[in-house]
C-alpha cells in the first residue's frame, strides 16, 4: 500500500500522527521580568497576540475550539485564552474543563513516572533495559537505516538499551510513524501501533489492531531491529510506550493503575483517561482531519474510539485530558514535586527528569532537537521543558519565569496549521510587548 501525506492529496497514519515534535518553547521566555499585572484572571488582554491568533482560527472556522491555558508558579489556578466549541454546528463551549486527545504529551508523564521509581531506587538510569526486561539482551541491529530487516543489513546491537536511552529516544527503537519500508511494514503486520485514531475508516489509514497487552507489545517489539546503535543517534520511537512495560514490571502493577495512584490521583487530575467515561462524554471535542483545505470530523466525541478500553494503555500516545488536569501535571513539576501540600514526585525526579539527560555518546545532528536538550519524554530547551502533541496540542513549564503553559485544539495533521509550533513564538512576543510597555 502507498502512503502519503495530507499536504499531498491523501491521508497517512505517518502524517496523522506524527505532532511530537514540538519545541518546548518556553526558553524563549528566558529573562524577561514580569509584573503582578500578568497575574490578572483577564488574561485574553494579557496575551492579545495569542488570543488575536485563536480567534483568527476559529472566525476563519478552520479550528471548531482552542484554548490556551497560563499559570504562574505555584498559584492554585491556570486561565484560559479562546474558547470555542467542543465541535462544529455545538452550541456546547470548549473550556479549561473540556476533554482532548493530547497524543505524545502522554510521553512527558511517562517518563516522569520512570524518574519517580528511579529516584526511589527501584531502577536505575543507566540499568540496561534487559535486566527487567530480558528479551531485550540479544538485540539486532539495521546497518542501512529503514533498509532489510533480515540477512546481510544486520548486526548485533555493540551495547545494550538503557533506561536513559529509553526516556531520551536515544535507543535505536523504531517508530511506525516514522521507518518507511519493511521496517514500517514489520511493525503494522505485528501489531506494533501504540495509538489510535478513529474507528472509522479514512481512506489511505490502514485497519491495524494493535497487540492485546503491554507485555505482548514489549515481547513482540524485542523480535524487531533496531534502526541504529543503542545510545548513538536521536531517533522518535515508541520508547515510552515500552516504557509503560517497564513500570509495570517494576511496579509489580498494571502501568496505567500506577499512573493513576502515582500521579493522577495525588495531583488531582480527575479529568485524565485512557478511556473516556460515557459520563464524561458531554464535555469531550471532537477531532478533525485537515484534507486539502476541508475540515472532516474523523473522530467525533459521541462515537469515539476513546470511549473502548484500548489494546493496552499507550505510554506515548493515549492519554485524554483537560487545560486543568495537564495544568496540575505542569503545576507539579515547577512545584519540584509538590502541588499545594501533596508530594507526587520528589524533587530529584523533577530536577532530573526535566534536564539534559541525552546519553554523551549520541549524534543529534539532522534529528528534532539538534542544538539542544531533551529531558524524560520531553525537549529541553533552556529551563523549560515541554512536548506537543499529534492532534495540535503543545504544553510547557518554564522553570526560569515560572510560566505554565499549554495550548489545546483538536486537528490532524498538527502541521496542517502553523499555530501550535508557532504558540510559544506568539507568548514570548505577547510577554516582550508587555515589558516593553
Amino acid at each position: 500500500m502507498a502512503y502519503t501525506d495530507f499536504n499531498e492529496g491523501g491521508l497517512s497514519r505517518r502524517s496523522i500522527l506524527k505532532g511530537g515534535a514540538l519545541l518546548a518553547g518556553g526558553s524563549m521566555l528566558a529573562g524577561m521580568p514580569f509584573g503582578q499585572a500578568l497575574l490578572a484572571h483577564d488574561v485574553s488582554a494579557e496575551w492579545p497576540g495569542v488570543a488575536a491568533e485563536i480567534e483568527k482560527y476559529l472566525s476563519e472556522k478552520k479550528l471548531a475550539n482552542a484554548v490556551a491555558s497560563f499559570g504562574w508558579n505555584l498559584e492554585e489556578k491556570s486561565h484560559p485564552v479562546g474558547g470555542g466549541t467542543l465541535a462544529f454546528g455545538s452550541t456546547a463551549k470548549a473550556d479549561l474543563n473540556s476533554l482532548y486527545r493530547i497524543y505524545s504529551m502522554t510521553k512527558p508523564i511517562t517518563g516522569m513516572m520512570a524518574m519517580q521509581l528511579i529516584s526511589e531506587g527501584k531502577m536505575a538510569l543507566d540499568q540496561p533495559l534487559s535486566d527487567i526486561l530480558p528479551a531485550f539482551a540479544d538485540m539486532q541491529v539495521q546497518k542501512e537505516y529503514d533498509g532489510a530487516i533480515t540477512g546481510d543489513n544486520l548486526e548485533p546491537a555493540k551495547s545494550p538499551i538503557t533506561i536513559r536511552q529509553l526516556l531520551t529516544h536515544t535507543s535505536g527503537l523504531g517508530y511506525q510513524i516514522i521507518q518507511k519500508g519493511a521496517l514500517m511494514d514489520e511493525y503494522y503486520r505485528l501489531g506494533l501501533v501504540p495509538g489510535q485514531v478513529s474507528r472509522m475508516p479514512i481512506p489511505g489509514i490502514p485497519t491495524i489492531e494493535p497487540v492485546g497487552s503491554l507485555e505482548l507489545f514489549a515481547d513482540t517489539l524485542a523480535t524487531v531491529p533496531l534502526v541504529y546503535q543503542p545510545g548513538t543517534k536521536w531517533s522518535y520511537s515508541v520508547s515510552l510506550d515500552l516504557m509503560g512495560r517497564v513500570i509495570e514490571v517494576v511496579e509489580g502493577k498494571p502501568f496505567d493503575q500506577v499512573l493513576q495512584e502515582r500521579i493522577f490521583d495525588p495531583a488531582g487530575m480527575n479529568s485524565t483517561y485512557f478511556t473516556v467515561p460515557e459520563s464524561e462524554v458531554g464535555r469531550f471535542t471532537t477531532n478533525y482531519g485537515v484534507l486539502n483545505g476541508q475540515v472532516i470530523p474523523i473522530d467525533p466525541a459521541a462515537s469515539s474510539i476513546y470511549l473502548d478500553k484500548p489494546p493496552f494503555p499507550f505510554g506515548g500516545a493515549g492519554l485524554v485530558t483537560s487545560p486543568h488536569d495537564y495544568d496540575r501535571f505542569l503545576h507539579v513539576l515547577l512545584g519540584m514535586g509538590k502541588i499545594g501540600n501533596i508530594r507526587v514526585l520528589s524533587e530529584a525526579a523533577v530536577r532530573i527528569g526535566t534536564s539534559n539527560i541525552l546519553p554523551k555518546t549520541v549524534d543529534l545532528a539532522g534529528s528534532w532537537v539538534e542544538g539542544q536538550g531533551f529531558g524524560a519524554g520531553g525537549r529541553v530547551v533552556g529551563k523549560a521543558y515541554g512536548w506537543g502533541g499529534a492532534a495540535g496540542t503543545a504544553a510547557f513549564a518554564d522553570f526560569e519565569t515560572g510560566l505554565r503553559a499549554g495550548f489545546f485544539t483538536q486537528y490532524m495533521p498538527s502541521e496542517a496549521y502553523p499555530i501550535q509550533g508557532e504558540f510559544p513564538d506568539l507568548v514570548r512576543k505577547d510577554l516582550a510587548a508587555k515589558t516593553n510597555g
